[in-house]
């Protein structure tokens, strides 16, 4: 039987067993969009703004493990989707996201809304495609399906012409799919593996280094067990943060540009720094000729690419996370020499641990550790800049709880999208979103998608009136010049922004009139005494969302810190503004 494209396109997201689709409409996405009209067999959610969208659909996936799946229009609504689609490859997360186009036979012309969305996005996606013949529809949305969760997992984009989307051809979808050229990597080099277990086996000094990899394979408790069998300590990436249970003995934290003493002075010092699932960007090396210097590097990726790119490693191992965890822990034996390794990594983290300053203001410290009380279990999604390293600082995961962040690319705006998205695809699970003022206004329209999806989300803002993290910089290396992150700051503004005081103008927008524009309660907490009550009302909320503005202080910064270009050894732990 012969149906138009934009029903074989419907058939096809039932067949990929889609539950959930992010999408917004549009010119030429318009016969898909009646082609859904009236469709129950999944969920259609129309965000407010296709940056929105895309990271929803982002969030949708790290949360559950499955393919997001968005739609949008031509032009605008493609170029829209660029940064989300960014983020997403950065962070090898599953994404298919199909754009409308104009047809076939105008492509090139300049047409309205007519961009060439496939070569925009070529570098910044696993795969991009237009479907120039009906007759390739098919196999096309099988393949972008495949390619997106299959290896190193990626965003793929479909381009879909409207004369393509109307016109008849086979209703058949198919079952199975063979790409030429594309065969990723299945099963683990055994000879590699044992070398690897050989060389832990006469550690004195070994070290786990746990990146996003781990995460993205579901692989937390295969890592969990193999630490615990082989007594070897632990310490995670950002993006690796919650493969082992925060308060696990072996975890001894998260390393790199804002990790605690311990975790880096581990790094430095091991003998043997076996490293699973990620791609030693410089957020966490420092500087690369300082990095591990005294210890072998065993490297395990599903990316060959990403092995021996940034630093030079004595084994490769190319694989799924899991898959060599499971497979390591059957040939490998405890270290013979480790002496007092673990005891003193642990004495260290007790002794310098991450902590702000007591006293004063609210600090976010306070308001994590907050979280962690009134949440023992939840997925917390943040948008980047101060507010993302104090939650992965401070917040501890446990059980089923994850951390969603944008690691890659550092986007701003990602925060209460994903946590949308997540929501919609774990609605059991407590979702709260921590985002900074800065970057909650990039996509705060998204409230409304929020309060229409009826997604008992918590949402806190950390207010200090300020681009947190470039302003950090700021103060620390650039004299105190707060050049354009003052978010008071207006015209008639005598100075540029350095020294913030009661005369600076009134913050705008009043986070809680905005709330309250959306139809949902907005709370400002101010003493560190008020963030509990505030967090147990967010608990009984069971079908909208709800705002919690934090005041901290408007100086407040992260630390430690190793500069940029400097080893990890060398971490800035203190810091007073008048030291410049």
């Amino acid at each position: 039987m012969k149906i138009k494209g934009t029903q074989l396109f419907v058939k096809a997201l039932i067949e990929e067993g889609v539950d959930t689709l992010f999408a917004y409409p549009g010119g030429m996405a318009i016969d898909l969009f009646d082609a859904l009209y009236g469709e129950t067999s999944f969920n259609v959610v129309l965000p407010r703004h296709e940056q929105g969208l895309v990271h929803a659909a982002d969030g949708y996936a790290r949360a559950t493990g499955k393919t997001g799946v968005c739609l949008v229009t031509s032009g605008p609504g493609a170029t829209n989707l660029v940064t989300g689609i960014a983020t997403a490859n950065y962070d090898s997360v599953p994404l298919v996201c199909f754009t409308g186009q104009v047809p076939t036979s105008l492509i090139g012309n300049d047409a309205f809304q007519e961009v060439d969305i496939v070569g925009i996005c070529r570098n910044i996606c696993k795969y991009a495609v237009t479907v120039r013949r009906r007759e390739d529809l098919g196999r096309i949305i099988k393949e972008a399906f495949y390619i997106a969760r299959t290896g190193k997992p990626g965003p793929v984009l479909v381009d879909f012409p409207k004369d393509i989307q109307l016109a008849l051809g086979s209703d058949e979808y198919p079952k199975e799919i063979s790409i030429r050229g594309y065969k990723p990597s299945t099963g683990v080099h055994m000879g590699q593996l044992k070398k690897a277990a050989d060389m832990l086996a006469n550690a004195k000094r070994p070290l786990f280094l746990v990146g996003g990899g781990v995460n993205i394979s579901r692989g937390g408790e295969a890592m969990t067990a193999l630490a615990e069998q082989l007594q070897v300590p632990v310490v995670t990436t950002i993006m690796g943060k919650g493969a082992l249970p925060t308060d696990h003995p072996l975890y001894i934290g998260s390393m790199g540009m804002h990790g605690n003493v311990a975790s880096n002075t581990a790094v430095s010092e091991c003998d043997l720094l076996f490293s699973i699932g990620t791609r030693f960007n410089d957020r966490i090396t420092g500087k690369i000729s300082e990095f591990a210097k005294g210890a072998k590097i065993v490297h395990i990726d599903i990316d060959a690419a990403s092995i021996s790119r940034n630093i030079v490693v004595d084994v490769p191992i190319v694989a799924d996370a899991k898959e060599a965890i499971e497979k390591f822990s059957e040939i490998a034996s405890a270290p013979k020499h480790m002496g007092d390794w673990l005891e003193r990594l642990q004495k260290l983290k007790e002794e310098k641990p991450i902590r702000m300053p007591e006293g004063g203001e609210l600090s976010p410290q306070d308001i994590i550790c907050a979280v962690n009380e009134c949440f023992p279990e939840a997925i917390v999604t943040t948008d980047v800049g101060q507010n993302q390293m104090w939650t992965t600082q401070f917040l501890q995961l446990r059980g089923k709880s994850k951390l969603l962040t944008s690691g890659g690319l550092g986007t701003m705006g990602y925060g209460l999208p994903a946590a949308i998205g997540a929501k919609l695809g774990r609605p059991e699970m407590p979702v709260i979103s921590i985002s900074g003022d800065g970057g909650f206004q990039m996509n705060e329209q998204e409230l409304a998608t929020a309060v229409c999806q009826e997604l008992p989300i918590v949402i806190i803002i950390l207010n200090n009136s300020y681009l947190g993290n470039v302003r950090q910089w700021q103060e620390m290396f650039f004299g105190g010049r707060y050049s354009c992150t003052c978010l008071r700051k207006r015209k008639s503004c005598e100075t540029w922004c350095s020294d913030p005081n009661a005369a600076c103008p009134p913050y705008i927008p009043d986070f809680l009139k905005l709330a309250e524009s959306y139809g949902i309660e907005g709370i400002r907490v101010t003493k560190r005494e008020e963030i509990k009550g505030a967090l147990e009302r967010a608990k009984a909320k069971k079908n909208a969302p709800i705002l919690i503005e934090c005041i901290i202080e408007r100086e407040a910064n992260i630390l430690p810190i190793v500069p940029g270009g400097n080893p990890l050894s060398e971490m800035v732990c203190e810091f007073k503004k008048e030291d410049k």
